[in-house]
């Protein structure tokens, strides 16, 4: 039996079109590293993309959020669109426990081609945050503690879009050696807009990092997520 699996996102409610295609291109790229699986995407903006997700997907199928938090989105209302259908709700990509060594590997070739040392550098986190819950800031900082314990950095911060501390609050006086990674799945509206306003308020000077949902390595961390769940259902 042919094992199925769909890759959820929020989207661009404005435009879903180009976040599904996008979406659809990295489920192709997962898939890729599952030979034998039937892996399809959705993401929650476009209008009747999961229902058809689901319906090719076909019975019992592993559903894998592509967010960084456990928060309303992958908990309240994906479960709601889910209708009650027998599929299976991963926990999403921001919980993985290989995301903070990919994102030390990720930093240290920052520091490799800057010349920079760990010692000297600063390291900011743009997060999303809420206002309604607390599971965004404590995920968020899970990662970030995580993260501290692989990389002996000279500070890290972190900041939100959504609750205190804010961006531009925490990215002020981190000096030239310095980088902002986006905890992000995808480079959508926050990325864009509110975290390049918030730097350029501050004055920051550093390196800016892609978020960290576009890391060429999240393809297979999302392969071997579904592989083990797979094992363990």
């Amino acid at each position: 039996m042919t094992a199925q699996a769909i890759i959820v996102s929020h989207g661009q409610p404005s435009d879903p079109d180009p976040a599904e295609a996008k979406l659809a291109g990295f489920a192709s790229d997962v898939a890729s590293l599952l030979p034998g699986w039937h892996v399809g995407s959705a993401t929650l903006a476009k209008p009747g993309a999961l229902d058809l997700a689901l319906e090719k997907a076909g019975r019992h199928p592993l559903i894998y959020p592509m967010f960084m938090t456990a928060g309303w989105f992958t908990g309240d209302e994906l479960i709601k669109r889910l209708d009650d259908r027998q599929a299976r709700v991963l926990p999403p990509l921001g919980l993985d426990p290989g995301l903070p060594g990919m994102a030390a590997d990720l930093l240290r070739d920052v520091l490799r081609r800057k010349a920079w040392t760990a010692q000297e550098t600063r390291l900011f986190i743009a997060a999303h945050g809420s206002g309604r819950s607390r599971n965004s800031a404590r995920d968020t900082q899970k990662f970030a503690k995580a993260l501290a314990g692989l990389l002996p950095l000279a500070e890290m911060r972190v900041g939100f879009v959504e609750e205190p501390p804010y961006l531009a609050d925490m990215a002020f006086n981190l000096g030239p050696r310095a980088i902002s990674l986006p905890f992000f799945a995808a480079r959508g509206g926050h990325v864009v807009d509110d975290i390049p306003e918030a730097l350029d308020l501050a004055e920051f000077q550093g390196v800016c990092l892609e978020p960290i949902g576009a890391a060429s390595g999240v393809s297979t961390l999302v392969a071997r997520a579904l592989e083990v769940a797979r094992v363990n259902a």
